[in-house]
């Protein structure tokens, strides 16, 4: 079977066209501009819409956590995830609600799955301390306070707890030293100082 070539340039017939002027190079500039500005400003537009949109989501839970609506609150955020089940915040927020409905262990499964995911958020590693610290798991808080240091050296409230916990582990020695060495007088001024200190912060 002969395949039909398509004619070479030598064999078809040349006709002549009228040239089109050039685009004056200034008008072009300022059109390429104009377009790419206009391109820009619809994508800004788009993205803030969509941003806004994703605030409001945040702002009504929050705004249900507030008025101690948790149940709903933990609905809809699992509503919201199960179109965007890799977003952080929603997922660290689902988090804080099951902590705040005394479901520890599946506030602990969340915040572990999410420093799995995104280990450089200081954020999940506080809370995640706050719920050790809430089971007297407090060698486990400090050390998830420390990473959330190591993320965030600036972060004050990780730094305000990793102290509540040093001093929560110093008042446990204490009280060992105490039951075994119940002579040693040095020791109750200091057991007495932290319980004390415990007794006016918080851990979390």
């Amino acid at each position: 079977m002969t395949l039909n070539a398509a004619p070479s340039q030598s064999a078809m017939t040349t006709a002549s066209f009228p040239a089109l002027p050039p685009l004056p190079s200034p008008l072009f500039n300022a059109l390429r501009t104009s377009l790419f500005s206009a391109l820009r400003w619809l994508l800004l537009a788009l993205s803030l819409t969509a941003l806004q949109a994703q605030a409001d989501d945040y702002s009504a839970i929050l705004q249900l956590q507030r008025s101690g609506q948790l149940m709903q609150a933990l609905s809809q955020t699992e509503t919201l995830l199960a179109a965007k089940p890799r977003d952080p915040q929603l997922r660290f927020i689902k988090g804080v609600l099951q902590r705040d409905l005394g479901q520890l262990a599946p506030a602990t499964d969340t915040f572990t799955q999410l420093i799995r995911e995104y280990p450089e958020l200081p954020e999940p590693y506080n809370n995640l301390a706050v719920l050790y610290a809430q089971q007297n798991q407090f060698d486990k808080a400090r050390e998830a306070l420390e990473m959330a240091i190591r993320n965030n050296p600036g972060y004050a409230v990780a730094h305000e707890n990793l102290g509540d916990v040093y001093a929560k582990l110093a008042s446990l020695a204490y009280s060992q030293a105490q039951k075994l060495d119940p002579a040693n007088a040095s020791v109750t001024p200091k057991l007495n100082l932290l319980r004390q200190l415990l007794n006016t912060g918080k851990t979390e």
